[in-house]
C-alpha cells in the first residue's frame, strides 16, 4: 500500500500515471504492470476503463479487421507443445499441403466483403523454402492485381534474410512471427528451436523492410513475471502489431488438459499490453472466444484488432456475430466508418412458446 492510502486510492493512482505516462507514449514500470495483473476482479472495470482511455486516444473508435487463411496444415517437425500441428500430435486437424493461389484469393475475395484490412498467409513448417517463397509470392500478386490496398502479411516460421528480402519484393506488406512467452518460460514450451530463433527472425523481417508483427500466447502456465518479462522483451523489438492469443487446448497436445485463463485474467492482460503498446496495433488473436466468452466485446475497449471468422485449425465464432459485436459495442469497422447495423432489429424478437400456457418446459 503506497501511505495510508486505501486500495481503491492506490489502484486510481495507478491508473492515472499508467494513462499519463501511455498519452505521451510512456512505458510502465515493471511494478505498474505487475499490479495490473495483480488487480482484483472488482477492480476490473477501472482498469479496462484507464486502458480504455489510451486506446480511443490513438485509435478512437476503429477496429481492424484481419483474416487467416492457413495456407498448408499440419505436418510441423517442430514441438511446440501449444500447437495442433506439432510434430506427434493427434489433435483431429485438417492436413493438407499447399493451397493454390485461386483459392487464397477466393478467400480473399470474401474476406474483404467483410471489411477485412489484413490477410495473413500461414504455412506449417520450420521455415519456408525457395520454392514455397515463390508460392506465396505468386499468391500475393494474384491476390493484389484484384485488391492492391489490402495489407497482406505473411507467417512461414523461421527466416532467412535472402527470403524475407524476397517476400517484401513480391509485395508481402508484414511478417508475423510471435515470441510466445517468455525467454525464462520457452524452454518449457518447445524444443526443436530456441527463443532466439524467434528473436532473430522478427530482427529479420524489420531489416528486409516487412512490418514486424509479434506477439504472445498466455495460458501456458506462465507467471505474472512471465507475462511482464514477455511484454517488455517484445516492446524491445518495437512491432508495428502484437496479436495477443489465448491458449487453445486442443486434445491430443502436450497443452490440451491447460485451462488456466478467466476473461477477467485475459481482460487484464490485454489491458497491461495496452499500457505497454499505448500507439500499436493491438490485435485479440486465437482463443478470443473460448476465454472472453461473454466478455468479448469488453476486449475491444482495449485492443483496436481481431481476426474476424476461423483461425488456423480451429473455428471462430461467425464473422457476421463479429460485426454485430463491433457495433453494439459502439465500434466501427476500419474503412467502413460510415456503416452500421440496421437500427430494427427485428430477428431479435422471438415470442414465447414454451413455459406456463404450453407444453414445453421453462427456459430456465
Amino acid at each position: 500500500m503506497i501511505g495510508d492510502m486505501t486500495r481503491d486510492e492506490e489502484m486510481a493512482t495507478v491508473l492515472g500515471d499508467l494513462v499519463e505516462q501511455a498519452l505521451q507514449s510512456g512505458l510502465p514500470t515493471r511494478q505498474q504492470a505487475l499490479a495490473l495483473l495483480e488487480s482484483h476482479d472488482d477492480e476490473l472495470l477501472e482498469v479496462v476503463a484507464a486502458a480504455g482511455r489510451v486506446r480511443r486516444h490513438f485509435f478512437g473508435n476503429r477496429v481492424k479487421l484481419n483474416l487467416i487463411v492457413n495456407m498448408k496444415s499440419g505436418l510441423c517437425p517442430e514441438d511446440c507443445a501449444y500447437c495442433s500441428q506439432r510434430r506427434g500430435s493427434e489433435a483431429d486437424v485438417l492436413t493438407y499441403n499447399w493451397v493454390d493461389a485461386a483459392t487464397a484469393s477466393a478467400t480473399a475475395d470474401r474476406a474483404i466483403a467483410g471489411g477485412v484490412k489484413r490477410i495473413c498467409l500461414v504455412a506449417s513448417g520450420r521455415g519456408p523454402s525457395d520454392r514455397d517463397v515463390g508460392r506465396v509470392a505468386e499468391t500475393v500478386r494474384v491476390i493484389k492485381e484484384r485488391h492492391p490496398d489490402l495489407e497482406v502479411c505473411t507467417s512461414l516460421g523461421l527466416l532467412t534474410a535472402e527470403r524475407a528480402a524476397d517476400l517484401a519484393d513480391a509485395g508481402v506488406h508484414a511478417y508475423n512471427h510471435n515470441l510466445n512467452t517468455s525467454e525464462a518460460n520457452y524452454d518449457h514450451i518447445c524444443s526443436t528451436h530456441g527463443y532466439a530463433d524467434r528473436v532473430d527472425t522478427v530482427a529479420v523481417a524489420q531489416g528486409a523492410g516487412l512490418s514486424p508483427c509479434s506477439g504472445a500466447i498466455f495460458g501456458m502456465g506462465e507467471t505474472d513475471g512471465d507475462i511482464v518479462d514477455l511484454a517488455f522483451e517484445l516492446r524491445a523489438l518495437d512491432p508495428d502489431s502484437v496479436p495477443v492469443n489465448f491458449l487453445i487446448p486442443f486434445e491430443g497436445t502436450p497443452l490440451g488438459g491447460e485451462w488456466q485463463l478467466t476473461p477477467q485474467r485475459c481482460l487484464r492482460i490485454l489491458a497491461m499490453f495496452r499500457f505497454v503498446f499505448p500507439d500499436r496495433e493491438l490485435r485479440i488473436a486465437g482463443g478470443r472466444e473460448i476465454h472472453l466468452r461473454g466478455l468479448q466485446s469488453l476486449g475491444l475497449h482495449l485492443a483496436n484488432s481481431i481476426f474476424l471468422g476461423d483461425y488456423l485449425t480451429s473455428e471462430g465464432q461467425p464473422g457476421s456475430a463479429d460485426l454485430e459485436m463491433i457495433a453494439d459495442a459502439g465500434f466501427v469497422v476500419e474503412g467502413h466508418e460510415d456503416e452500421a447495423l440496421p437500427a430494427a432489429r427485428h430477428d431479435l424478437v422471438a415470442l414465447r412458446r414454451r413455459g406456463p400456457g404450453t407444453a414445453l418446459p421453462a427456459n430456465a
